[in-house]
């Protein structure tokens, strides 16, 4: 059995049951105590869960969305690099869905020289797509004032009007078990569709971001191209491992 589907295992036995024991564990995914004891250790440096005599409990993680204003300053060295990759993606006469996001608003500059067209539910992204005057069309819905994003049933309704072919979405997180994410369901719910509605999707993911998971699903790994910076040797190494992950190393 696979770490991520063990864990995952472990996962569910204390969602279920709040305090599990290591031998509750053993039998639930027929490992041995080491193997066990190696898994929890893990599992408490994601916060995953708390070890306590003879098991662990379950620990729910506390959300905190950053504001797009600290996001924005975050590794902005790294966001630039990802995002004039990104933009080197994108071919003359695509239509791309750009997320609202730190890092694709970086994306923006290197694209106004092409043919283009952008759909985004990004406020934040408007006003610099049209002083590059690139050809752009904003989704309706709800305006999310903490993360300048539009979100809702018109945001999901409008994206369905289209077809991409490429989306670039921002996540919080990435991990091998729990995939891509990000701290609110409906912002989930945005990146899922304009997934499935574009030919090709990338995640965009600075280093800091590497295994680490938030409260709403996106989509599994191998279900969006990772495009990230240098990446621990340890991390690089599971990815490599799962292959059906690709990942591009800015």
């Amino acid at each position: 059995m696979l770490t991520m589907e063990r864990q995952s295992i472990i996962v569910d036995l204390l969602k279920e049951k709040q305090t599990v024991t290591i031998q509750d564990m053993i039998e639930a995914t027929e490992a041995s105590e080491s193997t066990i004891r190696r898994d929890l250790t893990e599992m408490e440096k994601k916060k995953l869960l708390k070890r306590i005599h003879g098991g662990a409990t379950w620990t729910e993680q506390k959300i905190r969305e950053m504001s797009i204003l600290e996001k924005s300053t975050k590794n902005l060295q790294d966001k630039k690099r990802i995002a004039q990759y990104a933009a080197s993606l994108v071919e003359e006469g695509d239509c791309v869905f750009l997320d609202a996001g730190t890092t694709t608003y970086q994306m923006i500059p290197y694209l106004k020289h092409k043919d283009v067209v952008v759909v985004t539910n990004g406020l934040n992204l408007v006003e610099r797509l049209m002083e590059h005057k690139i050809t752009a069309y904003l989704t309706g819905g709800k305006m999310k004032a903490k993360t300048s994003a539009v979100v809702g049933t018109q945001t999901i309704n409008s994206i369905k009007s289209y077809r991409f072919d490429k989306c670039f979405l921002g996540v919080n997180g990435f991990d091998i078990t729990y995939g891509y994410t990000t701290p609110d369901p409906e912002e989930a719910s945005i990146k899922q569709t304009a997934r499935s509605y574009a030919l090709k999707a990338y995640a965009l993911a600075d280093p800091s971001k590497a295994g680490k998971f938030n409260f709403a699903k996106i989509c599994e790994l191998n279900e969006a191209t990772l495009i990230t910076g240098s990446l621990p040797k340890e991390i690089l190494q599971k990815l490599d491992a799962m292959k059906t992950i690709e990942v591009i190393q800015t």
